[in-house]
């Protein structure tokens, strides 16, 4: 059975609110009691049905709504409580947070209880959002889009607190910057630094083409570094494209408050859990970051002509005003399922 069908049959129990944004969405919220008081994250959850068929499945159950729905709603449960608050067998309850738990929806925590130890179950998400996208033949053809993994960096230059972590567990030694030249680097999905930079190389498909480029865009999932983790804890992260500096972004903090959406179960909340997807991009009248103007550094200024492949260096600048470090997440950590992404937008 297509994702898709596993959706409209949960639509029966399911408040579907269609509106626009990129491609036509569905916001979902089970139906509630009118004096049903949320509390706990109001944080959306956006998925693709084509890409995340297994939390979509996950979905398609109405004893799974029911326990999502109970604990957006009532907070942290253990299976006893949830079994009796939704009069269901408890066998059936702790089967059902098993499918929850693997697929992301919710978490629990196992605690000292009477006899024993219990499980208790939190509602990561307050919305989840399932997006249809156009599928790959309908999208534009004026695009020329590369992700690049995060491990595939061609040069470094790191100091430490440094490290680099694929999804099943550390690569090298933590804080010894030559462990950058392990090649257990291309499976890496975290990697941080406290000072210096990664550099990429993206092929210049444009130029293979002979098309003119309109702007060049780069996209990453960033946060700071500290030792441990700080949510106030701001550093200037640049970009390079060509060795020519186009502009820098501050990042807040560096997060541990909870678990990334991907980040695996055995990387500890003390460690860095996830960032914030920013764009960088560059065009004939200067930069922008995440929409806002950055720096008058245009196209014409990269060369990207010149150039068989588009370097591009992520790090702290020497002369940063805030050096606090930097995170970059990969598909197997953090909050977005994608490596750094570099689009071409030619005419």
């Amino acid at each position: 059975m297509s994702s898709r069908a596993i959706v409209q049959r949960g639509i029966d129990w399911l408040s579907l609110v269609l509106y626009r944004k990129i491609g036509y969405s569905y916001a979902i919220n089970a139906e509630l009691d009118v004096n049903d008081q949320p509390t706990v994250s109001s944080d959306i959850l956006s998925i693709s049905p084509d890409r995340d068929v297994e939390i979509v499945k996950a979905l398609a159950s109405m004893p799974r709504m029911l326990i999502l729905r109970l604990l957006r709603h009532r907070g942290p449960l253990n299976v006893n409580e949830i079994s009796e608050a939704l009069d269901l067998p408890q066998s059936t309850v702790a089967t059902n947070v098993q499918t929850l738990e693997a697929c992301g929806l919710i978490e629990t925590q196992a605690m000292k209880a009477n006899k024993g130890r219990q499980k208790i179950c939190y509602a990561r998400y307050g919305e989840i959002l399932i997006r249809f996208d156009d599928p790959p033949l309908q999208q534009k053809t004026n695009l020329i889009e590369v992700a690049m993994p995060i491990g595939l960096y061609t040069s470094c230059s790191v100091t430490a607190p440094c490290g680099l972590c694929s999804g099943e567990g550390v690569i090298g030694l933590l804080d010894v910057p030559d462990f950058f030249l392990d090649p257990s680097r291309m499976k890496a999905s975290l990697l941080w630094f406290w000072r210096g930079h990664v550099e990429y190389k993206f092929p210049n498909n444009a130029r293979v083409l002979n098309a003119e480029v309109e702007a060049i865009e780069f996209t990453m999932e960033l946060s700071s570094e500290v030792p441990g983790t700080n949510a106030d804890w701001p550093s200037d992260i640049s970009i390079w494209v060509n060795d020519v500096k186009v502009g820098t972004w501050t990042s807040p903090g560096d997060y541990g408050d909870k678990r990334g959406r991907l980040t695996p179960r055995w990387w500890k909340l003390e460690g860095s859990q996830y960032g914030h997807l920013t764009t960088w991009v560059v065009s004939r009248s200067g930069t922008s970051v995440n929409g806002s103007r950055a720096s008058d550094v245009t196209l014409d200024q990269l060369g990207l002509l010149e150039h068989h492949s588009i370097r591009l260096r992520v790090g702290i600048d020497e002369g940063a005003q805030r050096p606090g470090g930097v995170n970059i997440f990969g598909k197997q950590f953090g909050n977005h399922d994608q490596d750094i992404v570099m689009r071409i937008h030619v005419r």
